[in-house]
């Protein structure tokens, strides 16, 4: 069963060749974000016979650039939406519950109650997070998952978010919502799962001319190239979508978030949260995350233009982020503090006006003049219902007869109802690997072929060199790069990266 899910170099070389021997497949998918692996898993949990083309690696767009968070709507349900706040509630339950219970966790939410705060905006909040509350128990998630929000005293604020501004400060509103240990490990999670059930994931292939029933895959690496017949070609680039079919119209938005030492906020355990000056409905957060860091974000900025690979941050959003957050803290900021940034761009759908902040989150399912089918738009939380939504109607419009969706009830690799999750006895692991694999921590270990399996990559990064053999035998890493951005995040600090790159580039060599 391991090896099922199991992605790497030598797989990669078989699954493209038996492409190339296949005559037809039910679904080709364009795109190995957290969307194009979503519709993958759940076009395989179906029966259907399933290629995954990604031009780079897993994860490598925007999916790798979120806040880490599976919100449950309520900023929707603040606009008026409804339907995607009560749709993103369920879903946040579902990962939380069911598919990925070891990737999600409650994260704390600590809004302080400063001076400058007046009582309408408390109010303001406190109704949300009530408005929260019922959000959570309409979808069925239990406070034992996700607790009740409530007033907390200034010294219980404190203890939690050690740096936060004292003078004046009256308590502290907190709330709970879901916390991702991080977006790109969902997303290989989700592809091993995919992989699993019998999809062909082939990362470093881009897909080109492509139509309703064929597409041309080009081998990165070796510029060899074929083409694949399809009942069904689904375009799941996000924000490259008008790469494939030209009259899909998208608006990125840039979300920009610093990065910096936990310690500089006092190692905090909830994510303190500050409302933007001037803004009704919209926070700046800084959570604490993985390898000992904070991250802060979040910007939403018009990023007209040419789509580049890896977005920049600006210095306005530096400042903006750091100005926001300073109005909470006892010990103001500079980028002197800052360790990181990374900028990434929403593929929100362009309705021709008003800010990035107010167009909708929601999703789209389109079908290009050649019969591509395509999905636009939407939020990481939905991304299981937007595949189901995806392949219902490319199936429908197609006549194509297969099993029902299933991933609602889909254990991902590493969830302890997965059978990968039983296959070694457990021993005694770093609370940062389980925290990352759930219950298939004991399979990196017992895996591992390396010397000190259990030692950390290099000095202060609480990585294991077991993980960095792990993310190529098991994870389809195939540089440096997808070692230390997407299966493992040291290389959003410069730092981390350079002093970690020689040990990620020791276990290419080792196994090539």
């Amino acid at each position: 069963m391991s090896d099922l899910t199991a992605l790497n170099a030598a797989r990669r070389t078989a699954d493209l060749a038996a492409v190339a021997d296949i005559a037809r497949v039910d679904v080709v998918v364009i795109g190995g974000g957290i969307t194009g692996t979503g519709i993958a898993l759940d076009a395989a949990g179906r029966g259907l016979s399933v290629v995954l083309a990604e031009k780079h690696d897993l994860a490598f767009g925007t999916s790798r650039w979120s806040s880490k968070l599976v919100h449950g709507g309520l900023r929707y349900l603040a606009t008026g939406n409804v339907g995607i706040a009560r749709r993103s509630a369920v879903e946040r339950g579902i990962l939380m519950t069911r598919t990925a219970p070891h990737l999600v966790h409650a994260m704390p939410q600590l809004v302080p109650l400063l001076p400058s705060m007046n009582r309408v905006q408390r109010a303001l909040v406190r109704t949300g997070f009530v408005a929260g509350d019922a959000l959570r128990m309409l979808a069925g998630t239990r406070a034992a998952t996700l607790p009740r929000s409530r007033r907390i005293s200034a010294q219980q604020a404190v203890e939690m978010a050690p740096t936060v501004r004292r003078d004046g400060l009256d308590g502290a509103l907190l709330a709970f919502d879901g916390q991702l240990i991080d977006d790109a490990r969902l997303v290989a999670a989700v592809a091993r799962t995919a992989a699993q059930h019998g999809a062909r994931i082939l990362t470093r292939v881009s897909a080109t001319s492509a139509t309703g029933n064929a597409v041309r895959l080009t081998d990165q690496l070796t510029g060899e190239s074929l083409e694949v017949v399809a009942r069904v070609v689904i375009n799941a680039t996000g924000v490259w979508a008008g790469e494939v079919d030209p009259s899909i119209k998208l608006r990125p938005s840039r979300g920009t978030h610093l990065v910096f030492d936990a310690a500089t906020f006092g190692n905090p355990v909830a994510a303190l949260t500050i409302p933007i000056p001037g803004e009704i409905n919209r926070f700046v957060f800084a959570m604490p995350e993985q390898l000992g860091r904070v991250y802060l974000g979040l910007t939403d900025e018009d990023a007209p233009g040419p789509i580049p690979d890896e977005p920049e941050p600006t210095a306005a959003e530096v400042s903006f982020l750091l100005d926001t957050v300073n109005t909470a803290l006892g010990t103001a900021l500079s980028t002197a503090d800052v360790t990181g940034a990374y900028a990434g761009l929403r593929p929100l759908i362009d309705t021709g006006e008003g800010r990035t902040s107010d167009l909708s989150r929601d999703h789209a399912v389109l079908e290009s003049d050649s019969g591509v089918f395509s999905v636009v738009g939407g939020k990481l939380t939905e991304y299981r219902h937007m595949a189901e939504d995806t392949l219902d109607r490319a199936l429908e419009a197609r006549t194509i007869i297969a099993r029902p969706c299933r991933t609602r009830n889909l254990p991902l690799v590493g969830a302890p109802a997965n059978p990968v999750a039983a296959l070694h006895t457990p021993t005694t692991l770093p609370g940062s690997l389980v925290a990352r694999y759930g219950a298939e921590s004991p399979n990196v270990i017992a895996s591992a072929r390396c010397e000190r399996p259990m030692d950390p990559v290099v000095d202060g990064i609480d990585v294991t060199r077991a993980e960095f053999e792990f993310a190529v035998t098991h994870e389809g890493a195939l540089t440096v790069d997808d070692i230390l951005d997407r299966r493992t995040r040291i290389g959003l600090v410069a730092a981390d990266r350079e002093r970690a790159a020689a040990a990620a580039q020791e276990f290419l060599s080792a196994t090539n």
